[in-house]
């Protein structure tokens, strides 16, 4: 098992961490433990965790990004309120990142703010959304518009839950083991480059190494005043087409989806504002696309993208602002870029 300690949480990685979990919700005296779950995470994740758990209340939500709204939120609030949850509560966050955003948003202002535990469930909120403390909700179609920043008690992730998701899962959270290897570790994307998901059963090693690529970002800048900005690389074009998506397509594009082409995107500005190699860009657009399905830009209104751009949180001054990268393994933050660019980042995508 690995341990991570920082001032404010720990985390835990192991396929025996829930032995440590009981250990810890004992010694804390809790006087009641809730756990948030979905109909996929009460059906198959559940069953691994109900003997380590006791004096359980369960509240359940929809799963999908489309579900993280107030009025979730309210709905976890309500239960809360009606199982007699007080300030020695904990509530156990079981499930991917939307469980993570809102239940921990949830504990986090409910009578001021209750412990809450993240126990992810997928790969993508294993190396990225369960770790760092954001927590929110989406607001009139901007995703993550309202929310908090605050650390979870403790977060177990175990690997054993993987193999209880569809490839397709799998796929969506490399999106971000990709991200973190091109924006800080050049000898972790080799590997990446070399074994790329052929032994996405083994993912021990892999998850290992991108919890620690965040876990040194996040303790530097805990608040994303400065350093913390380089996770969002991909993000900015990612986020606006994901929230483009959830309401325009039938079948929304997943977060790891979204963000690969965000990472494509602005592959494309940071070979325009940073002197990125064009080699590189080619290398780095022909891997994420191995994995992730082209997505056809050309329907989408390039106007409303750029409004969904312009709520970005990063954003100052109604300027779009910009992680880019200098090299594969650098990154670098605060780039603002105007239309013109982002139309032409966009093209770049679609001509490929």
């Amino acid at each position: 098992m690995k341990e991570y300690h920082l001032k404010d949480f720990s985390i835990y990685i192991g396929n025996d961490v829930f032995e440590l979990l009981l250990e810890n919700l004992i010694a804390e005296s809790y006087s009641q433990v809730f756990v948030l779950v979905d109909e996929n995470t009460e059906k198959y994740c559940l069953p691994m965790l109900n003997k380590y758990l006791f004096n359980t209340n369960i509240i359940k939500i929809k799963s999908g990004e489309v579900n993280k709204t107030l009025d979730t939120a309210q709905h976890i609030w309500n239960e809360l309120q009606k199982m007699n949850a007080d300030k020695k509560s904990v509530l156990i966050n079981l499930g991917g990142g939307v469980i993570g955003d809102i239940g921990g948003f949830c504990a986090a202002t409910f009578k001021r703010g209750l412990d809450f535990i993240n126990i992810p469930t997928t790969l993508l909120s294993m190396v990225d959304s369960s770790i760092g403390g954001k927590l929110g909700v989406d607001f009139n179609g901007v995703k993550n518009a309202v929310g908090i920043i605050q650390q979870p008690h403790a977060i177990y992730i175990n690997p054993d839950f993987l193999n209880s998701l569809p490839k397709d899962e799998i796929v969506n959270g490399y999106a971000e083991i990709i991200k973190h290897a091109l924006i800080a570790d050049v000898d972790y994307w080799d590997k990446l480059s070399r074994t790329g998901l052929d032994e996405w059963q083994k993912m021990g090693a892999i998850i290992n190494s991108s919890v620690k690529i965040k876990l040194q970002i996040i303790k530097k800048d805990p608040t994303e005043k400065s350093t913390r900005k380089l996770l969002n690389f991909g993000h900015t074009i990612g986020h606006a087409i994901e929230a483009y998506s959830l309401k325009h397509d039938k079948k929304p594009l997943k977060h790891g989806e979204a963000v690969a082409i965000g990472m494509i995107c602005e592959g494309f500005l940071s070979k325009e504002i940073l002197g990125f190699s064009t080699k590189d860009l080619r290398m780095l657009s022909e891997y994420i696309l191995r994995f992730f399905p082209k997505y056809s830009l050309k329907t989408i209104l390039s106007p409303e993208l750029i409004k969904l751009m312009r709520q970005d949180k990063k954003n100052q001054l109604d300027e779009i602002n910009f992680t880019l990268l200098k090299r594969i393994g650098k990154a670098s933050i605060d780039h603002v870029c105007g239309e013109h660019q982002i139309s032409m980042a966009l093209n770049y995508y679609d001509s490929l």
